[in-house]
């Protein structure tokens, strides 16, 4: 019986309890990666996911669109997670990749390369190069949303995949970057439900926070930090700068044991 097997038949990838019954049945974060690609389990998400594929962007109408779920991004023995909130439109739903070609990506790729935690610091598409060292990119939200504003009832659905790839990283995940309030207020239960204890009173999310959780079993400290999110809104208007990504990253690198800066 593989791990957390549960009776009755496989669900289809369109059932609204697929990610609940599939992702726990994963036994490793590569299967994880392909399972979560076959997700349909929120019609309105499918619906927009699959109309902009076809639709396009006109500097973009040459390509064809990923147009499904995005899996994580990065290494299966991550020291260091990152967790944003669903893939962009054009970016990630366009090339596949989470956190790829689009200002977002941009402006959080190039943070992790002048930390040394990434082999590039541009991210153009999924054949790039690109690659991350003791970093993974993950999200609460597999698809592109409308407006980039995912339900509470889509958010719930998606949990599981996000849940899984935790649960599998964990025997070497130190340190989580959370990318806004959104990711912020959809990782904590995440965390409680894998027996993590949280502080008495729910930590607030802020650019700068930091909430240790102590170890439990064979799971070591786990360092939450927050940060605002790079997107175009927050860097076009200055509200996060690329030396306040950076220190973040530096930070976070620091505690998970990934000092490369300096070679």
């Amino acid at each position: 019986m593989r791990p957390h097997d549960t009776a009755g038949p496989p669900p289809a990838p369109d059932d609204g309890d697929f990610p609940a019954r599939r992702a726990p049945l994963c036994v490793d974060v590569a299967e994880l990666d392909s399972v979560v690609t076959e997700c349909r389990a929120c019609p309105r998400l499918v619906a927009w996911r699959e109309e902009i594929a076809v639709v396009k962007r006109a500097a973009f109408r040459d390509w064809e669109y990923w147009g499904r779920p995005v899996p994580g991004f990065g290494p299966t023995d991550a020291a260091l997670g990152v967790v944003g909130l669903a893939p962009a439109a054009h970016g990630a739903n366009r090339t596949g990749r989470m956190f790829t070609g689009d200002p977002s990506g941009d402006f959080l790729v190039k943070a992790l390369y002048e930390v040394g935690l990434a082999s590039r610091p541009t991210c153009t598409d999924i054949d790039d190069g690109l690659e991350l060292y003791g970093v993974r990119l993950t999200a609460p939200v597999r698809c592109a949303p409308p407006q980039n504003k995912p339900t509470p009832a889509e958010r719930d659905t998606c949990r599981p995949w996000l849940a899984r790839e935790i649960e599998l990283l964990a025997p070497s995940l130190r340190v989580i970057v959370v990318l806004g309030a959104f990711g912020w207020q959809a990782l904590l239960p995440v965390l409680r439900d894998a027996g993590r204890q949280l502080p008495p009173r729910r930590p607030v999310f802020g650019h700068g926070a930091h909430v240790v959780l102590p170890a439990t079993g064979d799971a070591r400290d786990l360092h939450l930090l927050g940060c605002y999110h790079p997107s175009l809104r927050n860097t076009s208007t200055g509200r996060l700068t690329q030396p306040m990504l950076v220190e973040v990253f530096d930070r976070a690198a620091h505690l998970a044991g990934l000092d490369r800066r300096d070679g």
